[in-house]
Formats: structure tokens, sequence, C-alpha cells
């Protein structure tokens, strides 16, 4: 791993200064469970890494008007336990609950997971599905608010500027009518990357398929949101063959890699399986 300088600032305001400062050659660390993996790989530079462990304020889950805001620096333990999330948000805290072991989820933040950007993460399948969105400050640029769908731009890669922060995750209220779920293949170990996972959430009114949302992880380079399944249910009335029919079209959204846990094609089927349950199980 390459020599690099250290700074630990002690303000929201002092962070961004330095971020503003090492744009292009400057990384902000959060639980650091897979930026200092990275570096020692050397699959990461960063010659100036800025450490938010004394930053006040972005830490913490609470409960306003527009739904549960998740700081950035929480760790993904406090997700999954946190009586707030299990009350307005559970398919979040099954989501956390499923993230590698006690030990990391306990050191990884939410707001780090998300910008590693790593497409087979649990969190961002059950995050698309309820609409979060994340705030990103920077010196120059201010606040910006972004649907957490758009965030992921490729592998790897998200629409986070240079200088810029995220701050926190916005999750708007989830009708007590929806049901959701989320369902993960693991054909090894439980603390293993998924082979596929599947997030859904949907209401179900006079046997109509209502607000539907299904995404997908470790299926492509990013997570998918798959907009074409949804169109093929939204509106619709629930039966087995239009269940079936419309988790086929997940199959031309979906772009895995293969690897050791499956062939693209096999996990394309699986993809189109796994699909088919999680709308059964919100929606049957």
């Amino acid at each position: 791993m390459r020599d690099f300088y250290f700074y630990s600032p002690t303000s929201l305001d002092e962070a961004l200064t330095l971020l503003d400062e090492h744009q292009d050659d400057g990384r902000a660390m959060a639980g650091g469970t897979a930026l200092v993996v990275l570096m020692k790989q050397s699959l990461l530079e960063a010659d100036h890494l800025i450490s938010l462990a004394r930053v006040p304020g972005l830490s913490g889950i609470r409960l306003e008007a527009d739904g549960l805001h998740i700081g950035a620096l929480t760790k993904h333990r406090e997700v999954e336990n946190s009586p707030l999330v299990r009350q307005h948000a559970p398919l979040l805290a099954d989501v956390y609950r499923h993230v590698a072991t006690v030990k990391i989820r306990n050191a990884a933040t939410v707001g780090g997971g998300i910008a590693h950007a790593d497409p087979a993460q649990d969190p961002p399948p059950g995050l698309i599905v309820l609409d979060a969105k994340v705030k990103l400050l920077s010196k120059a640029g201010g606040e910006r608010v972004l649907p957490i769908a758009e965030v992921f731009t490729d592998y790897y890669e998200t629409a986070i500027r240079p200088g810029e922060l995220l701050t926190e995750v916005i999750v708007p209220p989830v009708p007590s009518e929806a049901r959701t779920v989320y369902l993960k293949f693991l054909p090894r170990t439980a603390d293993d990357y998924a082979t596929v996972a599947v997030a859904a959430k949907a209401e179900r009114v006079d046997g109509v398929a209502r607000n539907l949302r299904v995404a997908l992880g470790a299926a492509g380079p990013t997570p998918v949101h798959a907009t074409a399944v949804e169109q093929a249910l939204e509106g619709r009335q629930v039966t087995a063959d239009a269940i079936r029919r419309a988790a086929e079209a997940v199959a031309a959204q979906v772009d895995p890699l293969d690897d050791f846990r499956g062939s693209s094609e096999y996990k394309r089927d699986m993809a189109v399986v796994f699909t088919r349950r999680a709308l059964e199980r919100v929606l049957m």
C-alpha cells in the first residue's frame, strides 16, 4: 500500500474543506471495511485520506415528516436493530441483517456502503424499492439530493462528485398496507455475497398490483431497478401466470458476471426464479 496523508477533522465544515482541497486525490473514510482492503490490494489509490470518525452529527436514526433519516456514519448493525427502522421500514432491518457478519456490521457504515458501490451488496436493492434518497454536501456546490437509484453508475462507480460527501439517507414513509421482502440466494456460506438477491415492495388492492417496486443485487455492474417487471405487472390483476410473465421480464434487464458463484446464464435464470418468488411473497 502506497504512502498517504491522513486527516482527522473534527467538524463537518473541516471535512468538506479537505475534500474540496483534495478533490482528485482525496478520499473520505468511514468504517473503512472496504476502502482499506482496496488500498492494500492497490485497487484504489488515495494520496489524502480523510477520516470521518471524529465528525459529529453524521450518525443516528431519526423519524421526520418525510420519513426516516439515517446518518451516513450509522453502522449497519444499528439499522438492523433499530426499533424505528423495524417499525417504519422493516425491510431495511432485514436487508442489513443479511450483510456479511456481525463483526462487519458493527464496523461498516450506511454511507460508506453506498459510496463503495459494490453491486453485490445487500442494502442497495432494499433502498431502491423503498424509494430512498441520499443527501450530498460539498463546499462548492452546497446540498444535493439524489434518488438512490441514480447514485450507482457503473461497477464500483457512483454519481457522487469530487468534493462531495454523502451525509444521510432519507427513506420515505412505507404505507402500512405495503408488503416487502428480501430474498438472497446463497449457495455457499451465510456471509458470502449472493448469487442473486431480490427486494420487492407492493400493495394488492382489490386483487390488483399497486405501487410495485423490484430491485436486484449481484445481477449486473450496478444494482438493478427492475422497471420492466414493474411495468409488466403494475395495475394488473394478480394471478400466478401474470407474476410468472412479469418475472421473466427481468432476464432482459440483468447483466450478471461469470464467477465462481455461477455462470452469467445461470445467474440470469436465478434472477427470474427469485424475482418470481419475491413477487409471490408480496402479492399472493
